[in-house]
């Protein structure tokens, strides 16, 4: 398989970033977006080394730090009485060779875009789709009723994907008991180029810094029994944010007063799809793979399978679209795994179990800070877009 012309489906970080790889491989691509612009929607991101390796390939690294995207400096694990620091990484000391960004949604976007349309990208704002049909030539049926087709189809349409249930049948989501919201806040804390995890019983605060230091994205995450839309752009009355974390100490109250428009995101619990693919029809990023927020990783595999599935179509070596579900699923797995266990350890109760925890990471991160950012090298160092990991 090695195609000429594609349609990629959604307008996300995922959908462009597959337009932009394919269209400089020499690829005709229409990229379709439900929306009518490509809108300043979404709130803050974090780039890891894996992401930005894709987005250095393609060209869009240097467009971003134009936009004042935030070189991450350290993580800071903090408890949440009154923001007493509990460990603390440095990223630069311990990974000099690694970047980590801060970065807002609509700037990557913005990048991004820039990027498809010199590749020529054609692009269909307000198109909606209604179907997706595998096939010899594969066929993308729009809500007024036209047909369009195309040698590869790109489902990068998020959790709501139409393609995914074509491919795999109905998806069997499960409530995850926990909710997140969203945020940005100016910087009125001095916050430094770190990402801060304000851990509390059944509940944990993320903070960073956005825009050259101007503000601060919040993603705000609770345990509830009730259950919630999933989605991130539901909007919510910031007073029951602010409720949820009354409790927190240190700088947490002056970013949840300064708190005036938030979105609620109820987290879901998804099976990666059995089959990513079928007759010139790819699913991508979370159409194929949603993951939980607690470990900054959706954006980032998003960016890897674009990467790998542009690579694998044209090369045109055997079953492309096979060879990039296998080249992906794996890691993806891992990703997921690895996400949803850190909640449990943001989210201990006082008591024994809570100080000791936190007693065997103060210890490590001054003993051996090399040691616990080591064990993430199996998802940081990864540079999807070398040889060598091409050949994985």
């Amino acid at each position: 398989m090695k195609v000429s012309n594609a349609i990629v489906v959604g307008g996300g970080i995922g959908g462009l970033t597959a337009a932009a790889a394919l269209a400089r491989q020499g690829v005709a691509v229409t990229l379709m977006e439900q929306a009518e612009a490509l809108r300043d929607v979404g709130a803050g991101l974090q780039i890891s080394p894996n992401g930005l390796s894709v987005l250095r390939a393609l060209g869009v690294e240097t467009a971003l730090r134009g936009k004042d995207a935030v070189e991450a400096e350290a993580v800071l694990l903090r408890d949440f009485r009154a923001g007493a620091q509990v460990a603390r990484l440095d990223l630069k000391r311990l990974r000099p060779a690694q970047r980590y960004l801060f970065v807002h949604r609509a700037d990557l976007v913005d990048a991004l875009a820039g990027v498809a349309k010199r590749a020529n990208v054609t692009f269909e704002l307000g198109a909606q789709v209604a179907s997706i049909r595998p096939g010899a030539l594969p066929q993308v049926q729009m809500t007024d009723g036209s047909t369009r087709r195309a040698e590869l189809v790109v489902a990068a349409d998020g959790i709501h994907s139409v393609a995914r249930a074509v491919l795999n049948g109905p998806d069997a989501a499960t409530f995850s008991g926990q909710v997140a919201w969203r945020a940005v806040v100016p910087n009125a804390v001095n916050h430094p180029a770190e990402a801060h995890v304000h851990m509390g019983p059944g509940r944990h605060l993320v903070s960073y810094p956005l825009r050259g230091g101007r503000f601060v994205n919040l993603v705000a995450v609770e345990e509830r029994t009730g259950w919630a839309a999933e989605g991130w752009n539901h909007r919510d009355a910031p007073g029951h944010m602010q409720a949820a974390f009354a409790g927190f100490g240190g700088v947490v109250p002056a970013l949840m007063d300064a708190v005036t428009e938030t979105t609620l995101w109820g987290l879901h619990l998804h099976p990666v799809a059995q089959h990513w693919q079928a007759e010139g029809v790819a699913l991508l990023g979370d159409a194929a793979h949603p993951t939980l927020p607690f470990l900054a990783q959706g954006a980032n595999m998003a960016l890897e399978d674009a990467w790998v599935l542009a690579d694998a179509v044209t090369k045109g070596q055997g079953d492309a679209l096979a060879a990039y579900q296998n080249r992906r699923h794996a890691r993806v797995v891992r990703v997921i795994n690895a996400a949803a266990g850190n909640a449990k350890r943001y989210h201990l109760a006082p008591g024994p179990l809570r100080t000791a925890a936190h007693l065997g990471l103060r210890v490590a991160s001054r003993i051996a800070p090399g040691r616990m950012v080591g064990a993430f090298d199996w998802l940081y160092g990864y540079d999807v877009t070398a040889q060598k990991a091409q050949q994985r």
